[in-house]
């Protein structure tokens, strides 16, 4: 699969940047996720993600950690990271940035320890892929989670995506789950392959959970049908 995000990151690391990540899913037209917000500090990220870092505890394992913003700020608050990404670029930048411990594994390939938190953001659920795979993802989570430990994950109710109808519901597809998409990303004329990324609404992600023995609470709620969760092993 072609890292069309490691090569992003990398040049904006190296000085070299001249233009934008373009991304567009399977609803949605071509958009620009800006290469800077990808190095952005504390001070520069959303509210839910500074909730998030505020509210991680003891070890710490960053699952998708990009260009290693979240990782970088926990450890300079005396947190153990361990920063994990599919991307090779990705955590060659991580590394470079002065994140102390980065892997490029699969969420599902990695395995062997155990945290006391773990932090899955920017559409944290979005890494479920489908809603089929939600319960493999939460139970391999599971067991990554040390006693008394929690998941912290973010994602969005994509309600907004749709036309409403006349007496107020929206107008979805009959053929899935209307936070399923489709996306890519393209840099550079290089085009990343279709995959799949999930965007959870709080009620289906609370019955997941249930069924999956974990207990789900909101954490907080952002301005655009977003929310921060924790889960953590049900009693």
């Amino acid at each position: 699969m072609k890292d069309v995000l490691g090569a992003a990151l990398l040049d904006y690391y190296h000085g070299n940047y001249s233009e934008d990540i373009i991304t567009e899913t399977n609803i949605s037209e071509a958009d620009a996720l800006p290469l800077p917000y990808l190095f952005r500090s504390y001070t520069e990220m959303p509210l839910i993600e500074q909730a998030a870092l505020k509210a991680a505890k003891g070890t710490i394992l960053d699952i998708g950690c990009g260009a290693g913003s979240h990782a970088l700020y926990l450890q300079q608050q005396d947190h153990r990271v361990t920063a994990i990404d599919v991307s090779e670029g990705a955590v060659k930048v991580s590394r470079l940035r002065g994140v102390q411990y980065a892997e490029c594994t699969p969420l599902l390939q990695f395995q062997g320890a155990t945290f006391d938190t773990l932090l899955l953001l920017m559409n944290g659920t979005g890494i479920f892929g489908t809603l089929s795979q939600v319960s493999q993802y939460l139970q391999h989570l599971k067991s990554l989670m040390a006693p008394g430990g929690q998941i912290l994950i973010d994602s969005s109710d994509l309600q907004y995506m749709y036309d409403t109808g006349e007496e107020g519901g929206i107008w979805v597809p009959g053929t899935h789950y209307y936070g399923e998409l489709e996306f890519t990303m393209s840099y550079k004329g290089e085009t990343s392959e279709w995959f799949d990324w999930l965007y959870l609404d709080e009620g289906l992600f609370e019955e997941a959970c249930t069924s999956n023995g974990l207990h789900f609470e909101i954490v907080t709620r952002g301005d655009h049908y977003d929310y921060l969760a924790r889960l953590t092993a049900a009693e």
